[in-house]
């Protein structure tokens, strides 16, 4: 069955697709899991400690997923999880996580800020605004849908 979508958003799910493919095999190179590499970046982001729930959120990915993942870390001396403000809790790098965040996503992050680096501010904005505003509208277009059961 051919479904009747457009050019552009085919051209949109192909770039994406390709997108989320590039950071899957930039976490291949870096000897991670796709988890692991968005748990460390995003510590490394939003600095660390962070709380649990934004790691999460930043993730793209399951709370299970997430929390899988941050056990294995833990296990491995990469991260430990502290109490936050009440029932939050926090995900800390250890030292051994810091090098290893160091070694692997610390220099993707700096790509990704040289390519935003190199266009003119008004695309980077511009990029920004759209991106946002196509978040915003999925976000709350799905959360009306119905869904057959």
């Amino acid at each position: 069955m051919d479904i009747p979508i457009s050019k552009e958003l085919r051209r949109y799910n192909y770039l994406l697709g390709e997108t989320d493919r590039v950071y899957h095999e930039a976490a291949v190179r870096m000897g991670l899991s796709d988890s692991a590499m968005r748990i460390l970046y995003s510590l490394c982001g939003e600095g660390s400690p962070c709380p649990l729930q934004t790691v999460i959120r930043q993730s793209g990915a399951s709370k299970q997923t997430i929390n899988s993942a941050i056990r294995r870390l833990e296990k491995e001396g990469i991260v430990r999880l502290e109490p936050g403000r009440g029932r939050e809790k926090n995900v800390r790098l250890t030292d051994e996580g810091w090098a290893l965040a160091e070694r692997t996503v610390v220099p993707l992050m700096r790509i990704e800020d040289e390519i935003y680096s190199s266009w003119s501010r008004e695309d980077v904005l511009k990029d920004l605004e759209l991106a946002e505003r196509y978040l915003t509208a999925l976000r709350e277009k799905t959360e009306q849908m119905e869904l057959s059961k």
